[in-house]
């Protein structure tokens, strides 16, 4: 049975087939809204609203259109929304983050590789809470989900150009602030420490 197939049947009503839609996406929401929110239990809030608003809003969606660009529309929206609620999102770096990006995959993982990866992660989810909500929804969306340029555009409801532009201004707004950051550590007195590679070459690769 394909997906649309699946889908034509939640839209009539099928509990069961919605369900599986949701064992297919609930990953990639979760973690969209993870690298959005930045705290594990508000993404699975996160995630949880954004599939009950799809169940409810079924009969909007349009089978022409990608279902997956659809729902993260639904998740971008949502999560755009929070954030705007809240000045300040403190990040809980002790917690396992989420290792999405291929940049922050090992090839073997020793203890010490670990403890850079750890590092690494932490300081690429930092970097993804300077930048404005939109700008970090176009980031997650293409570099940790490979959407296209046009899927982004889809569902953030812009355009291409903007979607570019919003990319471009957040790998300057990143890079910027790691540069800051490396300063800050190799300020006289401090033992100098590793640092992430720079943003543009961690993203630039897929732009």
């Amino acid at each position: 049975m394909s997906e649309q197939d699946i889908i034509t049947l939640a839209r009539r009503g099928d509990q069961a087939a919605f369900t599986t839609l949701v064992r297919t996406y609930q990953t990639a929401i979760y973690n969209l809204c993870y690298r959005m929110l930045g705290e594990a239990d508000q993404a699975q809030d996160a995630a949880q609203e954004t599939f009950l608003r799809a169940y409810t809003q079924l009969h909007r969606y349009d089978p022409e259109r990608p279902f997956k660009t659809w729902l993260f529309s639904i998740a971008s929206h949502y999560c755009i929304d929070r954030l705007r609620r809240r000045r300040v999102i403190w990040m809980d770096i002790d917690d396992e983050p989420l290792a999405g990006h291929p940049a922050l995959r090992e090839r073997r993982a020793g203890p010490e590789d670990a403890v850079l990866r750890r590092e690494q992660a932490a300081d690429v989810q930092a970097l993804l809470e300077t930048l404005p909500p939109k700008d970090r929804i176009a980031v997650v969306m293409l570099y940790w989900h490979d959407l296209s340029y046009q899927e982004i555009a889809e569902a953030t409801g812009t355009t291409v150009s903007a979607v570019k532009s919003r990319l471009h201004r957040a790998r300057a707004a990143m890079a910027d602030s790691l540069r800051t950051r490396d300063a800050r550590r190799e300020a006289p007195g401090q033992a100098p420490r590793t640092t992430l590679a720079h943003p543009t070459a961690l993203l630039s690769a897929s732009a």
